[in-house]
């Protein structure tokens, strides 16, 4: 069995694409590499910020779903998007940048013997940079060349996603026996989970929690998150593997960037299985890639339509001039 390669993308909600964009793009310095909608509710913008080249293991995605509630945080939820950053000392210029543009954050702490640092958006959608100072495992991206954030403290990809689960045993079953994970650390209520190559790109921060309430799905919340397969006949594997073990799957879905696989896999927690190609790239250029409303081939005859549905968004960088910020 190819075991997953690690992680691929989180998907989150949030209340407004213009601030997430402006958020992602000029706060945290990542690339806007795809301005679409969610296939499957065409009304809704999905954004996709990744690396510079828009690679697998690098993207965060969100969609605005239109008069959606804001979400709680609690426990059986994907609670927490990690983005990795070079070194420790780019942690220091982080604090510093979220001080300049009032993001809240929570300070330089230890987790898992590597440094990090918590901070939330205008949704309070929970996030948190960690360092690759010392990381071994699943090589990262390029940062953004053309961003706001000097490329030594410049994000690269995704860090662990933190998970808070209230039956813990029931979900390392799921992650050991189903998923081919390994636990490979533990502090307190937390416990450190990792596959293939390992290291900050191929690992869940799990946290067995019994006393929050359920967190409830809105925006300011995670939709799921994605693991990396390298291409269809892997992908196939896994859709044959977690229907055997009988959960509850979408089968093989083509959504043109990439290949996948849904399954919920525990109360509240969605996971997807994605490819690692064709990637984003393929259909726009490398200037201007994120700028114009990009529609998969099966979705193009009704541009039109949505184009009448969704308001226009200017995510034009390529006649821009970003300077790179030095704190």
């Amino acid at each position: 069995m190819n075991e997953l390669k690690g992680i691929h993308h989180v998907t989150a909600i949030t209340s407004s694409a213009e601030k997430n964009y402006v958020f992602f793009t000029y706060v945290l310095g990542m690339r806007l590499v795809k301005k679409t909608v969610n296939q499957d509710d065409i009304q809704t913008y999905h954004l996709f910020f990744a690396d510079d080249k828009g690679s697998a293991g690098t993207d965060m995605t969100f969609f605005d779903f239109p008069g959606i509630p804001k979400g709680t945080h609690g426990t059986n939820e994907i609670y927490k998007t990690a983005f990795r950053v070079p070194t420790d000392a780019a942690l220091e210029y982080w604090v510093k940048r979220f001080d300049k543009y009032e993001v809240k954050h929570k300070g330089i702490k230890e987790v898992f013997g590597k440094k990090t640092l918590s901070f939330v958006d205008f949704d309070d959608q929970q996030y948190m940079l960690v360092s690759d100072e010392g990381n071994v495992g699943v090589a990262s991206g390029t940062p953004w060349q053309n961003g706001p954030v000097p490329l030594e403290y410049a994000i690269t990809g995704l860090g662990p996603i933190h998970v808070r689960i209230a039956e813990f045993d029931y979900f390392k079953e799921v992650l050991e026996k189903a998923m081919l994970m390994r636990e490979i650390a533990k502090e307190g209520s937390l416990h450190l989970f990792e596959v293939g190559e390992g290291g900050n790109g191929a690992q869940v921060i799990v946290e067995h929690n019994t006393l929050l309430p359920r967190g409830q799905q809105g925006f300011g919340t995670v939709h799921h998150a994605a693991f990396r397969v390298a291409d269809t006949n892997v992908l196939k594997e896994w859709i044959d593997r977690m229907q055997q073990l009988g959960f509850s799957t979408s089968g093989y879905v083509d959504r043109f960037f990439f290949e996948s696989l849904y399954a919920r896999v525990a109360q509240g927690i969605l996971f997807e299985w994605a490819t690692d190609g064709p990637g984003f790239m393929g259909d726009e250029p490398y200037e201007t890639v994120g700028e114009k409303l990009s529609l998969p081939p099966f979705l193009e005859p009704k541009r039109e339509q949505i184009e009448a549905m969704v308001r226009p968004i200017d995510t034009v960088r390529s006649t821009k001039t970003i300077e790179k910020e030095y704190l």
